[in-house]
């Protein structure tokens, strides 16, 4: 019986290149060679494509990719493969693009579709399919860059250009501090930062446009921070819960990837009711913004008052040897190797 041959692909174009190669070669290399003929590909920041000829080192967060080779004829290339599995994080990889690609050569793929990928990669647009959804969420408010100027959007869609000081002032009246600032568009915690006054408001929606402009200001919610994978296309299951304490104020790129102060516990210390309650709720999140495969749920649980309030949902989320996902898989009995088989068959 001929092996699957496996193309994983990382690296990319976004922010979060550097943390897609540690979670790409993870990936190849737990990937089961009697089953698999395995092809690493690296995508660099410029958008060139390279096959990896050797991806035994252990890759840390900053490392640059060694061994590669480019390729050719990317199309001629992604042909000859069976099945993809892309682990890349950010814009151009979890943002429902690569997907597209992947459609337009017909070639099955591991993870959510484009519809899927592109919304939940769209914090404002997932919040919207959340509303509708009835699942709880921070109070929020959306505004646009445009040019060297800001269009405030309020609940119906009506647009007001302003200056960025009247728009904090209208936001400053409709939410309570703090605030989070968040480009709609990024990932692990890129270019977020958290509001206890006006002044720092309008200094990090400024920050924040320099990463996407489409900007998500949210109202701090209380509770512990709490994760769950989901996995499946429409049988879709969910596993134990995690438990983020982080080192920082809040949960920062280097907290999570840099601090080792930050720590997960696994399960998470909250009751048995609560806790389905937020596995039931974290299947209805990825159905809803029409999941395939897998992904991770991020909430926030207030124990004193059983609130559930979902902070986003992650489509390619961390794959690396200290990322929840595949974590709190492991904790629920099902271990590295055979979570990413499930992946491949899910996609085929």
């Amino acid at each position: 019986m001929s092996k699957i041959k496996v193309g994983v692909i990382f690296g990319g174009m976004s922010t979060e290149h550097d943390v897609s190669i540690v979670s790409g070669t993870s990936v190849a290399k737990k990937l089961n060679i009697n089953k698999y003929d395995i092809f690493p590909i690296y995508i660099d920041t410029d958008g060139k494509w390279y096959e990896c000829t050797d991806i035994s080192k252990n890759y840390k967060v900053g490392d640059k990719i060694e061994n590669i080779q480019i390729i050719d004829n990317i199309i001629n290339y992604l042909n000859e493969l069976d099945v993809l599995f892309p682990v890349l994080h950010g814009l151009y990889g979890e943002d429902g693009t690569i997907q597209g690609l992947f459609e337009l050569l017909k070639i099955p793929y591991v993870g959510c579709r484009v519809l899927g990928s592109s919304l939940a990669m769209d914090k404002v647009y997932a919040k919207i399919i959340f509303d509708k959804a009835n699942i709880k969420q921070a109070n929020y408010e959306y505004i646009r860059k445009d040019n060297d100027g800001y269009i405030y959007i309020d609940k119906k869609f009506n647009e007001r250009r302003c200056k960025l000081k009247d728009i904090c002032k209208i936001i400053d009246k409709n939410l309570n501090y703090p605030m989070f600032i968040k480009p709609s568009n990024s990932g692990s915690s890129v270019g977020i930062n958290k509001a206890s006054n006006i002044t720092e408001l309008e200094e990090y929606i400024e920050y924040a446009s320099k990463y996407d402009k489409k900007i998500l200001i949210e109202e701090n919610l209380i509770g512990k921070e709490i994760e769950c994978s989901v996995l499946g296309n429409e049988d879709v299951k969910a596993s134990c819960l995690g438990e983020i304490t982080p080192a920082e104020n809040f949960y920062t790129f280097d907290a999570k990837y840099k601090n080792v102060e930050s720590k997960l516990t696994i399960p998470a210390n909250i009751n048995n009711e609560l806790s389905n309650k937020v596995r039931n709720m974290a299947i209805k999140a990825f159905k809803a913004i029409d999941g395939k495969g897998f992904a991770r749920v991020d909430f926030f649980v207030n124990e004193e008052t059983n609130d559930i309030y979902i902070n986003e949902i992650n489509t390619l989320p961390g794959f690396t040897e200290i990322s929840m996902y595949p974590k709190l898989w492991e904790q629920s009995g099902l271990e590295y190797s055979k979570l990413l088989d499930e992946l491949i068959k899910l996609a085929l």
